[in-house]
């Protein structure tokens, strides 16, 4: 993930520039379009209108003002600097601005045309004169007879009555469209050889400070779609009916990259109690404990005809939290309804490469006096440095239409998954997005589809493409082949020495349906070539990384292995896995042939059928040996055959999809998995009949201001009479680097089991206290507590001391055990650690609390990791 994530910023302002993808889907009869909205118009005029808003009295420009062309559905608001562009297909004669406040104004204009019209607007409202009370000595912030608080309390008290969940049964439409670009380019580098090729993509109206300031727009995506919600028995359904965006599939995961970002820029519901964007959960302003968290002042009053709104303004009590600045219209009929919202985030807040965050929020009348959501707008830019240099501009832009309340569907249709795609996919041409967009793109927005065909014949594009393909995902393209994995090229050990290691595998370009993986390594040590060759056969035309599985696979691997760390799993070792504390010379030469059948179903769950024969062969100073005085010959391997079979089930997830592995995007669903292995004797050459059974499950807690907290519960048992090494060999973490899910204070193959139990814990503060200490706040670290707890025993016929035909536990050179029984005293570690230290180093702090006489263990270790994030 951090290469990825390192990657795609540093590789951006190319790599969204590759192929266009149009998932454009036809509606079902959910929606009823007209049959002419489909037929493709490219005799049309287009009509643009552009300028600035600003107020008749002050000259101020004027933010989110409404424009519209008058009798379409059209329209836009101006930004937070009063500029507005509005441009459509049509031939349109007049145009109207409008906002709360301010007199309505309608202007002419010359349909077909793209013109200039800037407007001042006047003022409508009725203000109370403001009352100002001074004191000789500074007044200190109360929420104890302060009329802003009890405001909010109002508005907090009937949040249940003004959400639109409260009714019923509730349906609408919504369109969503989510914009990146570059900004921040140097004049040197726009001006250069280098970008003169890529000039025709800048886009030169956008405003940033008051003034445009060149852009360049590298990713889009809109959707169409419409949402069913139920009270009673609770269900959301969200149909996505059509879909366009910027495709660079060859680079990245193009639709993981779309969830990544709608989470990102999440959905903004001021009602909840908790706001989930830049993978944060900041506390709404109208929370149920928000005045502990926040300072209200009223602001102003505004009287527009028979309506009365308060404006409330609001700052964190403490800026390094993830809270909001800005300022709430509420209406004061009764309801105290929100009636718009602006939310701000200071630039200082404890996240990385932020530079500035707005949300502005439009809520408009409905049925029954409700105020519901039309339009969320949320902009938020980065930076690798937060004042200057180039930077990304995102914005995710929301328009919620016809709703529809206390209408039911038939039974059952809400009976359906919560998340549908209409089937039929279809091809819809431009025409149809114009007609339907309930926004307008601006120019060079409208242009970003068509402009990346272009692209592709660029040879400077090509080769950055590659590059960054290489450094993100490790594997070299090369056609119907890829080269890699990259970070496996160079490793060392005690057995191996220095070791390097090839590979290679296929692409769809070389076969569809057959999959082709391998490599060689060699070790200069032990003078051994290693190898993997594996085939795989996709039943749904699928590269076997990809969701959703359905392949048959066979393979067979030679190569080197730590008892209980399955570096087998990758099928290779790292870098960073070469360096360990204390000596680590317990190793296994592995012969293992494997036959998988993996099937992924949408509703994530899968399933792992295997047939899988393993020969062992011990290595360095790990040896197989019977207790048995008479028959104590050293055993030169060990071979279990296996029938397997692993379940998962992750409800609701989303993942991007990586060149290997998926990389789940954390959310606060649980995700289960259950193991099931049975080993038979006597089947191609087993040696020995047993049951493994593993399972556990992972939750993320979310704790709005105090952070989050990760939850894993696993155990296992091992069923029939069999040596330590098909015993449960404890997860132990012998490196220097973190790892959440092993024990870092335990050596390998320090502890072996038949059946175990135990408990993982990790809270990530955020910085919610460091944020409040005086300049230790400037740096932004984090705060991490883990704490890590495992029952576990040996069963009498798995005991080697008793039972003499079992082999030994291991030694160390010098004679000392090496691996022990975990008895009644669960092993404990708990570590506090501080992250984001110079926003991509973590380090912890490890204790372990018993088990402390054995050789090689120390009570304190330290340990980092690498984990830039926002």
């Amino acid at each position: 993930m951090m290469r990825y994530f390192f990657g795609m910023f540093l590789f951006m302002p190319l790599l969204c520039f590759s192929q266009q993808k149009d998932t454009l889907v036809k509606k079902t009869d959910t929606i009823r379009v007209k049959a002419d909205s489909i037929k493709k118009d490219s005799t049309q005029q287009s009509t643009g209108v552009h300028g600035i808003i600003t107020d008749a009295v002050s000259g101020k420009p004027l933010a989110y003002i409404g424009v519209g062309f008058t009798g379409s559905n059209f329209g836009t608001r101006s930004d937070e600097h009063g500029y507005y562009t509005l441009t459509a297909q049509g031939s349109f004669r007049q145009v109207k601005f409008i906002f709360m406040g301010y007199k309505s104004l309608l202007k002419p204009i010359t349909p077909g045309r793209d013109q200039v019209l800037n407007v001042k607007l006047e003022s409508s409202q009725t203000q109370l004169k403001e009352v100002v009370i001074k004191s000789a000595r500074k007044q200190r912030y109360r929420n104890k007879g302060n009329p802003a608080v009890e405001l909010i309390q109002q508005v907090i008290d009937h949040k249940s009555e003004n959400k639109m969940e409260d009714a019923d049964y509730l349906q609408y439409d919504q369109y969503e469209r989510i914009a990146f670009s570059l900004v921040d380019l140097s004049p040197k580098f726009l001006n250069g050889k280098f970008f003169a090729k890529y000039r025709f993509l800048l886009d030169t109206s956008q405003v940033a400070d008051g003034k445009k300031q060149p852009a360049l727009p590298v990713y889009m995506s809109e959707k169409l779609s419409q949402y069913f919600y139920r009270k009673n028995p609770e269900k959301a359904i969200t149909v996505q009916h059509e879909h366009k965006e910027v495709d660079f599939n060859s680079f990245i995961d193009s639709k993981g990259l779309d969830t990544y970002l709608n989470r990102l820029y999440g959905q903004v519901d001021i009602y909840s109690n908790n706001i989930f964007i830049l993978t944060n959960q900041f506390l709404s302003p109208i929370a149920d404990h928000s005045p502990a968290f926040y300072k209200f002042f009223i602001t102003d009053t505004i009287q527009s005809g028979n309506q009365k709104l308060i404006e409330l303004s609001f700052v964190p009590r403490n800026r390094g939290d993830l809270l909001f600045e800005g300022k709430l219209l509420v209406t004061m009929d009764g309801h105290y309804a929100v009636k718009g919202a602006d939310l701000n985030i200071d630039k200082h807040i404890n996240l990385n490469f932020l530079r500035s965050v707005h949300i502005h929020l439009d809520f408009e009348p409905q049925a029954g006096a409700r105020y519901f959501l039309v339009k969320s707008d949320l902009k938020a830019d980065f930076g690798l440095f937060k004042d200057k240099g180039a930077g990304f501009a995102g914005e995710r832009t929301v328009f919620f239409n016809n709703y529809k309340l206390n209408t039911a569907l038939p039974s059952p249709f809400y009976d359906g998954s919560s998340s549908q795609t209409a089937p039929d996919t279809g091809k819809i041409g431009p025409a149809f997005w114009a007609k339907h967009r309930t926004d307008t793109l601006a120019g060079a927005q409208a242009k970003v589809y068509s402009n990346i065909d272009s692209l592709e014949t660029i040879p400077s594009f090509k080769r950055a493409m590659w590059i960054a393909k290489l450094v993100i995902g490790s594997y070299g393209d090369l056609g119907p082949v890829q080269l890699g994995p990259f970070d496996a090229l160079y490793s060392f050990n005690t057995v191996e020495g220095t070791r390097f290691s090839v590979g290679g595998r296929t692409t769809p370009e070389f076969n569809k349906s057959i999959y082709l993986e391998g490599y060689t390594a060699y070790g200069f040590k032990d003078q051994r070539v290693k190898y993997y060759l594996s085939s795989a056969f996709s039943f749904n035309q699928q590269a076997p990384y990809l969701f959703p599985n359905n392949y048959l696979k066979v393979s067979y691997q030679y190569d080197t292995d730590i008892p209980g760390q399955n570096f087998l799993i990758d099928k290779g070792q790292s870098l960073l896995e070469s360096f360990t504390r204390n000596k680590s010379d317990l190793w296994l030469y592995n012969r293992i042939f494997k036959l998988n059948y993996v099937r992924d179903f949408q509703n994530h769950f899968s399933y792992n059928i295997e047939f899988k024969n393993w020969q062992q062969q011990p290595a360095g100073t790990l040896v197989y040996q019977a207790t048995d005085p008479l028959n104590n010959h050293p055993v030169s391997r060990l071979t279990t055959t296996e029938v397997n079979l692993l379940l998962r089930y992750a409800p609701n997830e989303k993942f991007l999809e990586g060149t290997v592995h998926r990389f789940t995007i954390p959310s606060k669903y649980p995700i289960f998995t259950m193991g099931i292995n049975y080993g038979v004797k006597g089947l191609v050459n087993g040696e020995y009949n047993y049951l493994n059974l593993s399972a556990k499950i992972y939750k993320r807690f979310y704790l709005s201001q105090l952070g989050y907290t990760d939850v894993t519960l696993l155990g296992g048992a091992v069923l029939g009479q069999v040596p330590f090494p098909l015993l449960a060999i404890l997860p132990a973490n012998q490196t220097y680097v973190y790892d959440s899910n092993g024990y870092n204070m335990m050596n390998f193959l320090e502890f072996v089991s038949d059946h175990y139990a135990g408990l993982n814990v990790t809270h990530y503060f955020g910085g919610f206290f460091l944020n409040k200490i005086p300049l230790i706040e400037s740096l932004k670290l984090r705060e991490i507590l883990s704490f890590k707890i495992l029952y576990g025993g040996l069963r009498d016929q798995n005991n080697p001391s008793i039972h003499t035909n079992l082999y030994k536990f291991p030694t160390y050179a010098n004679g000392a055990p090496a691996t022990y029984i975990l008895g009644n005293t669960p092993y404990v570690e708990a570590g506090a650690g501080i992250s984001n230290i110079f926003k991509v180093l973590r380090v912890d702090v490890i204790h372990r609390f018993n088990y402390l006489n054995q050789p090689g263990v120390t009570p304190w270790g330290l340990r980092f990791s690498f984990s830039p994030d926002l």
